[in-house]
This record gives structure tokens, sequence and C-alpha cells, in this order.
């Protein structure tokens, strides 16, 4: 059995889970025929390695994983994290500052790094779905320990207004990612999906040429330009269709395993 990729990356939310959180058996199906045709299976995750670490043991998936928007590289198997970034406290407090003055007020949140490492949710913010979070009053409390990111909302703007306007304002200090609605984040400039992916790849000795890569939302463009090909859903973001090589079904109508067979034939 031929397959032209070495290397199969993709995204979590939208993606390769479905809305109930679930991997579809035709996707999970898919993915064992890729790689029983040689190529290695990357998930590639907004999430930090807290917020990841219990869907992979779900699944049963023992590969590398990239999180955190390219800051972690985890080994699943070894429940190991390999490599992390982490964000500049001074850099992140002036880039607030910044967004701040230009919008107003913020409601925050923040991953602290580390395998274990807590979000913390301050006063107003929203959190998606029951991830694990710990609520913090105090400002203090949010610089006390090495962060991975910084979660932003605003009371009024959208996500895609408050993301542009936190590039404009801050992108000098800090990088900027749309990751899904009331996902906005702020991490270490410079750092993107492609960033971590191309370093975990380099760990399997594969390269960007071997890739093809699967995702739902503007934080996956710089997967996109790192990839050979890449494959957007159908309930992708509109900024990330216009890059993408190819538009497939939805995460919810197996996309994945619909190119994947299609390659595999």
């Amino acid at each position: 059995m031929s397959f032209p990729y070495g290397l199969v990356a993709t995204d979590l939310d939208g993606t390769l889970l479905r809305s109930d959180g679930s991997v579809s058996q035709r996707t999970r199906d898919a993915l064992t025929a890729a790689a029983a045709a040689g190529a290695a299976h990357i998930v590639v995750t907004g999430r930090a390695v807290p917020w990841t670490r219990h869907v992979l043991d779900d699944l049963g998936y023992d590969g590398l994983a990239v999180c955190g928007q390219g800051a972690q590289v985890y080994d699943a198997g070894a429940h190991r994290l390999l490599t992390s970034v982490t964000l500049d406290r001074q850099l992140a407090g002036v880039a607030l500052a910044k967004i701040e003055a230009e919008v107003g007020p913020l409601h925050l949140a923040a991953s602290r790094d580390g395998l274990d490492g807590e979000v913390l949710v301050g006063p107003g913010y929203a959190v998606a779905g029951p991830l694990p979070a710990v609520p913090f009053t105090d400002a203090s409390d949010l610089w006390a320990a090495p962060l991975s990111k910084i979660y932003i909302q605003h009371p009024t703007l959208g996500d895609d207004e408050l993301a542009e306007a936190a590039r404009q304002a801050a992108g000098g200090f800090v990088s900027v990612a749309m990751a899904g609605a009331g996902i906005v984040e702020l991490l270490p400039l410079g750092l993107s999906k492609a960033t971590g992916l191309s370093l975990a790849a380099r760990r399997l000795g594969l390269k960007a040429a071997d890739s093809i890569a699967f995702g739902d939302m503007p934080n996956d463009i710089p997967m996109f330009g790192w990839a050979a090909r890449g494959v957007a859903m159908a309930n992708a973001h509109e900024e990330l269709k216009a890059v993408a090589d190819e538009v497939t079904s939805s995460n919810e109508e197996d996309g994945i395993a619909a190119v994947l067979e299609g390659l595999l034939a």
C-alpha cells in the first residue's frame, strides 16, 4: 500500500474530535491504515498539555503531540514533556497594558507551564466546556509562576476583532492566535503551531515536504504554511479555508478519514 505522506498532522478540537469530544471509528481506522502505510500521526493542538493529556490517553494515542500552540512537544506514550517554551512575563505585561489602552479592560486567563500546569481564570472570563480551571482574583497570582500563554476576552469585541486589535497594539511583544470561539491567546513572540510541529517532525526524521496537515482555525494557518498540503475542515474559519489546498467535509462527517481514504486507495 503506498501513501504519499510520511506525516499526518491533525488539530484536535473541530478537526480530529467531534463536538462530543470523541473520534469516530472511521477516522481511527483511516489513521491506523495511514500508520500501517508508514505515516506518523502527530496531534497539533492549541491546548496546553494538562488540557490535552486525558484526550490522548482516551484515544490510546502514544506518539508525539504538539501542545500549547507549539510551545510544548509532549511524548504521550511516556507521559513526558520533551520541550517547553514559556512566555516572557514582563513582555506579556507590557502587551496587556498596550491592548487595554486601545480596547479597555480585558477578561484574563492563563496556562501555567509544565505537565500539571494549572489554568488560572480571572473574573468575567468564560471557559468553554468542562475543562479544569482555578479561579483567581488577585492579579499578582497571574504572574506568580512561569506561563505558556495568556488568554484574553473582551466584553463586547468579537474574537476576530479582538485578535486584530491585539496584533495592532502588541504584535511587537507577543504573538496573537485565534484558536476558537472565545479563545484569543497571547504567546511567546514568533511561536506558532509550525514551530512545534517542525521540532516534533525533526525528532522523527521527517520534513515539511513529507507532511499533510488538517485544521479548522486561524491558529492552523502557520501549520498549513509549513506542511506540503493543508486541508481545512468544512466547519473551518474562512481565513483558514482561504489558504488551504483543499477543503474536506466537517469534523462531524469524518473529514480527515475522507481525505486519507482517498490517498490510501
